[in-house]
């Protein structure tokens, strides 16, 4: 249900792109429908045991209003920030949204995580044209397993401010091969250490009663996104030194939430002393 907002969601981040009154407006629907979707990801999140995104939806409540609040004031930095997300969203829709590229992405993901898998030698073979094997355990390769969305969120930043020709490229071979080659290995790591259990002697956190998904969950929800989390903020600080504008604009957003947030608890501050009179 949920993802019929995606589409509208992508509508309006890409109405926020064109110039004119309606700009603030389509931003705002914009990022109310994304961040419903995106909370709308929680009972599933929370059935496979991932701990980011629930923290990360759960935050994007008080991100949304203090983001709706900027907008009406109409801070530079927060529409910079929804052009971003605009510019992500066009790359992202076309694997999301039409069934034969998305397809194509995640058979040439498998064949490359294949090829990757083969050469340390590993015993895993596809049972499916997206599925591995190995022993009894099996690993299916989603569009979530490709990189794609976070390919589309670092170029997305990229585009947040002005740049050259040359800036533009050079952002572009430091985050799409880069992350793809990445994500690769990633894959493969997973496959591997979940088929062989190779962490089934960590403890049971998981919740889930599934035979050696615990294995699983150590493998794709702790260390990987963790090692992928770490490899995105020193990404982000090697893009910050090739384009050293966007670490004004990223100046400019903090200081623009901190200034927000001190605002909206000041004057609830100033409510409670007017009640205590």
């Amino acid at each position: 249900m949920f993802e019929l907002l995606i589409p509208v969601s992508c509508l309006f981040f890409l109405f926020a792109l064109v110039p004119g009154r309606h700009r603030t407006y389509a931003a705002i629907i914009a990022w109310i429908t994304i961040i419903i979707v995106f909370i709308g990801g929680l009972p599933t999140w929370i059935e496979d045991s991932n701990i980011l995104y629930p923290v990360m939806a759960l935050l994007s409540i008080p991100f949304l209003i203090i983001t709706t609040r900027l907008l009406l004031k109409g801070n530079d930095a927060v529409m910079s920030l929804t052009r971003a997300a605009g510019v992500a969203f066009i790359i992202y829709a076309p694997f999301a949204f039409v069934e034969e590229i998305g397809k194509y992405l995640i058979t040439t993901v498998v064949h490359h995580t294949y090829l990757i898998l083969q050469l340390l030698g590993y015993p895993v073979y596809l049972v499916l044209w997206n599925t591995f094997q190995s022993g009894f355990f099996r690993v299916e390769i989603i569009l979530a397993c490709t990189g794609i969305q976070a390919i589309a969120i670092m170029l997305g930043v990229a585009s947040a401010v002005p740049t050259t020709t040359r800036q533009k490229c050079l952002a572009f071979l430091l985050i799409a091969p880069v992350i793809y080659v990445l994500n690769l290995f990633r894959n493969a790591g997973v496959i591997i250490t979940y088929t062989s259990q190779s962490f089934s002697w960590l403890p049971d956190i998981s919740g889930n009663q599934e035979y050696g998904y615990s294995s699983f969950f150590w493998a794709h929800n702790i260390f990987a996104e963790g090692i992928a989390l770490i490899f995105l903020i020193v990404l982000a600080y090697s893009l910050f030194r090739l384009i050293p504008a966007l670490g004004d604009f990223a100046g400019d957003l903090v200081q623009s939430y901190e200034k927000e947030i001190k605002s909206i608890v000041g004057t609830d501050k100033q409510s409670s002393e007017v009640q205590r009179d």
